[in-house]
């Protein structure tokens, strides 16, 4: 009670059940096979961190201060490796799946590098808040977010080299084309495309309603 830091990083830690909320959404209005894989390899992150934490079996800081937590092991931290997960894969994403033109434009490298800085800020509080809030303890956290980091890294890998070359057959199944799953793994800029075809189709659409009422 009164404590403002621990009320503002009680609500941060639960940044994990916001972006999974996130990513039901976007794949719900997108249903795009990359966004797809993406949280396919947070469930796979989540699953290794239960296994993980089950081997080891380290017990919590403070098991009686939280009576609700789902398991009482803590070696480690799932929302540290979640966290980092996430951060991580976004900043690879950011800056290879995106890849530069050679005319890339000042904003959008600068966009690039604020977002990366705030998705390394939001894992660093998160990560900090499970040791504030009494949680976990600080190797807990610490090896959370290499491990978090890892499969990232090795998710990012397995998308880019073995699912994406993969994405335009499973988009030509029937159950992707029912569903309206699509494959965007060679758009570079998937923001700008979206962009320019939406404003190229309201202008088509716009002329020929013109004629029409002529």
């Amino acid at each position: 009670s009164g404590d403002f830091s621990g009320q503002l990083l009680a609500y941060l830690s639960l940044g994990p059940i916001f972006i999974i909320v996130g990513f039901v959404t976007l794949i719900i209005f997108k249903r795009e096979l990359h966004t797809i894989s993406f949280l396919g390899g947070l469930v796979f992150n989540e699953g290794v961190n239960w296994l993980i934490k089950n081997v080891i079996r380290e017990p919590r800081p403070c098991e009686e201060a939280h009576s609700t937590v789902t398991t009482k092991y803590g070696m480690p931290s799932s929302h540290s490796q979640f966290m980092w997960f996430f951060s991580v894969y976004s900043f690879l994403f950011l800056y290879l799946r995106m890849h530069q033109t050679n005319n890339a434009r000042f904003l959008d490298l600068l966009w690039r590098h604020v977002l990366s800085i705030c998705l390394v800020t939001v894992a660093l509080l998160v990560s900090y808040s499970r040791v504030y809030l009494l949680y976990h303890t600080w190797s807990q956290v610490l090896y959370g977010g290499v491990a978090g980091s890892i499969m990232a890294i090795a998710w990012f890998a397995f998308t880019q080299e073995i699912l994406t070359p993969l994405f335009p057959r499973i988009a030509a199944w029937p159950i992707s084309e029912f569903f309206l799953i699509r494959d965007t793994s060679l758009i570079p800029n998937i923001l700008w495309f979206e962009y320019t075809v939406t404003r190229a189709e309201a202008r088509n659409r716009q002329r020929k309603l013109g004629t029409k009422l002529q």
